[in-house]
């Protein structure tokens, strides 16, 4: 199997590494054309001159991008190369609506598309063992299985194309609210003096245990935010959630109380930091004074 990555960020290029052990790596493109070279270099893979050329050359397609419009654009960009038989496997965040769209972009070619999601952090991009939550046909998940399982450690088929966007937006909202209630914690139990890598490593290892304050808390209490998921993407995701939710007939308080708190990070210029950054403002509510 012939895989190629388009999208070499924090998540695409560590993904495109796992493919290369595995021994799938064919070829990569990237906006930014150096960043693919360099990979290039690295691996032995090919640095195709444009998605086009890469869609040709490969089985399956796995795209990681920042935004709705950028995977419409690459979907756009692979049309010309798409083949029956090809597979394109998304693991941006976008909506649900934009992966049906992309879906039926290609459908004219004979081409696959699944809307797959990840999470983990690049952590788990870097080791291999992300969690994958695929939207799409079930036969065409199998055959594009050996390259997810390359860099995941769970693949759940979610259902059709739109299913894999609309698990991730539920998985962004719970980590939205486990957020703000670490990050308020902490700065709660800084204000009683407690000492709080003391304070992460129990709480880590009880109830109240989760992924962010175990990966991050030791890091947010020393305002060490670079190795994450940027505040200014987990925006964009959380407006995704948003309009879902409006178009559902519903509301999402949580989301709607921790937004404009992300939102003036940014503003304050840490929209390129790890969202655990928000223990900035939240030592604010205990002001030394």
């Amino acid at each position: 199997m012939k895989v190629g990555v388009v999208g070499l960020g924090a998540m695409g290029a560590p993904m495109a590494r796992n493919l290369h052990r595995a021994g799938l790596l064919a070829q990569v493109w990237n906006r930014s054309a150096d960043k693919a070279q360099a990979l290039a270099a690295e691996t032995g893979c090919i640095a195709a001159p444009d998605p086009e050329s890469l869609a040709r050359a490969c089985a399956v397609v796995i795209s990681c991008v920042s935004a709705d419009q950028d995977l419409l654009a690459v979907v756009d960009a692979l049309l010309p190369g798409a083949h029956a038989g090809l597979i394109v496997c998304d693991c941006s965040t976008i909506a649900a609506d934009t992966a049906r769209e992309a879906a039926q972009r290609l459908a004219a070619t004979g081409t696959a598309f699944l809307d797959t999601p990840v999470s983990g952090g690049v952590e788990g991009a870097q080791k291999g063992t992300l969690s994958v939550m695929a939207g799409g046909e079930a036969a065409a998940l199998e055959r594009a299985r050996p390259a997810l399982e390359a860099i995941s450690a769970r693949i759940t088929h979610m259902g059709p194309v739109g299913s894999g966007q609309a698990t991730k937006a539920v998985n962004q909202i719970m980590c939205a609210g486990i957020g703000l209630a670490v990050t308020e914690a902490l700065a709660f139990g800084g204000a009683l003096g407690l000492d709080l890598d003391k304070v992460v490593d129990v709480v880590s290892a009880g109830a109240a245990g989760n992924w962010f304050v175990e990966k991050r808390g030791h890091t947010m209490i020393r305002d060490d935010n670079a190795v994450g998921f940027k505040t200014r993407l987990l925006i964009k995701d959380l407006e995704i959630c948003l309009a879902m939710a409006r178009a559902a007939g519903g509301r999402l308080p949580t989301v709607e109380t921790v937004l404009p708190q992300y939102r003036r990070l940014v503003d304050e210029g840490f929209g390129d930091e790890d969202h655990s950054a928000l223990f900035r403002l939240q030592r604010g509510l205990f002001p030394k004074d």
